[in-house]
């Protein structure tokens, strides 16, 4: 896939970005063969040649840090990147939270940024807060400097573009009611409804489509 920009990263650091992302996806071991199908084609599609499916391994956070630097403006995106990537089903368990932990001290990021996280959305497996204080909720404007926080990234690489265009849903989902044995067990609304950030979301999808459609002089029509 030929683009007309100049990305102002090396190959290398978005070889380190993607697996980083990649190993965020994974944390929870919570895919199904679709998904796993999925990401084994964007692993080939953007990592190679730099990287073989085969020997894919997750990065570690002392990798990442050397590749991406400590405390930079590349790590900082980086960062924002995977928390998206975290939250994009719009669950946060325990896991994922431990390595972004993890990349946030080797890169030496403030780790500030995760603590709404813990306390707004839930582990998919347990249905409990992640963090469990007495507190049942943050208040209304707890989320605004994570949100300012997210908003901030800017999408200046296209194989991060294309990465992000595939692993973010491109509509919300369709509430649905789960029966069993002709009786409604539970009722799930959609996820724009259940994840408090869903518009960074949708907004870092779409600066996504816009730089590889605008920018990139690529066709998108494939993620819309």
């Amino acid at each position: 896939m030929t683009t007309v920009v100049q990305s102002p990263y090396s190959s290398e650091q978005i070889a380190a970005w993607l697996r980083g992302m990649l190993t965020i996806a994974w944390a929870d071991g919570n895919f199904d063969e679709q998904e796993q199908q999925l990401i084994a084609s964007i692993t080939k599609d953007e990592l190679a040649p730099c990287l073989e499916w085969d020997s894919l391994e997750v990065i570690t956070p002392e990798e990442l840090a050397t590749v991406l630097g400590k405390n930079t403006p590349t790590a900082e995106n980086f960062l924002r990147t995977a928390v998206m990537v975290a939250i994009a089903d719009a669950t946060y368990s325990p896991s994922e939270d431990q390595v972004l932990h993890q990349f946030c001290q080797a890169l030496g990021e403030p780790e500030d940024i995760l603590s709404a996280l813990r306390h707004t959305l839930e582990d998919k497996a347990q249905a409990t807060p992640v963090l469990t204080t007495p507190l049942t909720a943050p208040a209304p404007d707890a989320l605004t400097p994570l949100r300012d926080w997210l908003d901030g990234l800017d999408v200046q690489d296209p194989r991060v573009a294309r990465f992000l265009c595939k692993m973010i849903p491109s509509q919300c989902p369709f509430e649905r009611d789960v029966t069993l044995f002709g009786r409604k067990i539970v009722h799930i609304p959609p996820l724009c409804k259940i994840n408090p950030l869903y518009e960074q979301l949708v907004g870092l999808r779409f600066r996504a489509l816009s730089y590889l459609a605008d920018d990139c002089k690529e066709d998108v029509s494939e993620y819309i």
